[in-house]
């Protein structure tokens, strides 16, 4: 069974932005539903650019939860978001940035949830440390 350990933040500032050498970070366009949003587990279609998933969650467990995730055809996770999935469906660009040693997603959310910024991190232990960038 695969374990999800991760934390989440808002972020307070734009600064996260560019990379260490000034670039600008590029994102990857994401559109998503949830064919069940149960807290003993989640059922979420997602489409991350041209690539589809499906992917099961369990309930949090402290910052760890089990986590299932599947790769389907791109017409199957379009037809689930357009008729199949709650309302209103999540929109989002996510960024991907490296800083000490973690790579952070962070999340510029559309539509419904417009002006929200998360930024989360994945950890491979409950107790390993984090030091949070300026940025959240």
């Amino acid at each position: 069974m695969a374990v999800e350990i991760e934390r989440k933040f808002l972020v307070k500032n734009d600064s996260w932005r560019n990379d260490a050498q000034g670039n600008a970070i590029t994102g990857v366009r994401f559109r998503q539903g949830y064919l069940s949003s149960k807290p003993e587990a989640t059922v979420r279609v997602r489409l991350e650019g041209e690539k589809a998933k499906l992917t099961i969650k369990g309930k949090n467990k402290g910052i760890a939860r089990a986590e299932f995730e599947y790769d389907i055809p791109q017409q199957d996770a379009n037809a689930m978001l357009d008729s199949l999935c709650e309302k209103p469906l999540i929109e989002k660009v996510r960024y991907y940035r490296n800083e000490d040693g973690f790579t952070w997603e962070i999340d510029v959310f559309e539509g419904e949830n417009q002006g929200l910024i998360v930024a989360e991190v994945e950890l491979e232990s409950e107790q390993q440390s984090l030091a949070l960038p300026s940025w959240v």
